[in-house]
């Protein structure tokens, strides 16, 4: 963990925004018995992150979560009032593992905002939600339509080992090169179901899609492919690193490309010019459908750090950090 917060303040020097978030673990990463302990730890370190003066001097607002454990487990509570009752003002979300329905949400809710009224100001924090059963699968949209959901993730390897052996374990990994045949996370069709479930049921309510891990984190060549499937044609916008090793191919492979950045420079700079009037570029007619699509491109490339046609840069100093 320390790590990671250490890199996130390197690449925010290096590219002037928070490129990534670091979500600090109650929950995979704590022994049984030392619950507590590893939640006193996650609150000093989500502390410390926003007081850090290599970070104060680049004004860029740091984007820092816990993920507590579910909410039935019995260490819930003690996460919440320790972690959200002693670190809520330096935390940006909660991340909520397990998630079944809308009545989990609704439970951390209650216990994360009576923790945050006692430290935070009642500044109300967002959930970033895990998906890993079946079940919940199902509740997808009701789930993502939740207004303090900020984001949804899938959870890969909880969601094949709760088909009780249905799902081969390979269905966790990916594919080698030249492989055609092997039912991989992209290929085994219940778990690209879900995948497609899960996307689908963010897009429709403005949230962000999070894709599972790679656990091949020394293959980068399996790691890009899984990322840009992942982006390309599941529609995720984010995904999760289990390794800091991963994180550079990550946001290289959800960075949109140099070219599709001048191209959408190029029509929102045009469109901004004739008032959001339908214009026609190289040929192609464009209007205000079009002119959120090219602006969204924008945004992701302001998001991962991509240099930004001079048409355009100043559109984005100053502005909100948003991960919509």
């Amino acid at each position: 963990m320390t790590k990671s917060l250490q890199l996130q303040i390197e690449m925010i020097q290096e590219f002037g925004a928070c490129v990534f978030d670091v979500t600090l673990d109650c929950e995979d990463g704590a022994p049984v018995g030392g619950e507590i302990d590893q939640a006193e730890m996650v609150a000093a370190l989500a502390n410390t992150a926003q007081t850090a003066p290599d970070l104060i001097a680049t004004c860029v607002t740091r984007r820092v979560g816990a993920r507590l454990h579910p909410v039935d487990h019995p260490a819930f509570a003690s996460d919440a009032e320790i972690v959200v009752g002693g670190a809520g003002l330096a935390l940006s979300y909660i991340m909520l593992p397990k998630v079944e329905s809308v009545r989990d949400v609704e439970r951390a809710v209650d216990a994360i905002d009576a923790a945050t009224r006692s430290s935070a100001g009642e500044r109300p924090l967002p959930l970033h939600v895990l998906i890993e059963s079946p079940a919940a699968v199902q509740q997808a949209f009701a789930i993502a339509a939740h207004p303090r959901v900020e984001s949804v993730s899938f959870g890969l390897m909880d969601f094949v080992s709760a088909h009780a052996g249905a799902i081969p374990a390979f269905a966790m990994g990916m594919r080698g090169t030249g492989d055609d045949t092997t039912l991989d996370q992209f290929h085994h069709p219940l778990v690209l179901r879900a995948k497609l479930e899960i996307a689908s049921a963010c897009h429709a309510f403005g949230k962000v899609p999070s894709h599972c891990v790679v656990t091949e984190f020394r293959d980068r060549t399996a790691l890009r492919r899984a990322a840009k499937t992942a982006a390309s044609a599941l529609g995720y916008t984010r995904m999760w690193s289990i390794h800091p090793d991963q994180i550079r191919p990550i946001i290289e492979a959800f960075s949109p490309s140099v070219q599709e950045v001048e191209t959408a420079a190029d029509i929102v700079a045009q469109a901004r010019e004739h008032g959001w009037a339908p214009i026609s570029v190289a040929g192609k007619l464009h209007d205000r459908a079009s002119f959120r699509y090219f602006w969204q491109v924008l945004e992701r490339a302001h998001q991962t750090g991509c240099a930004m046609p001079e048409a355009v840069r100043d559109y984005f100093v100053n502005s909100p950090e948003s991960i919509h």
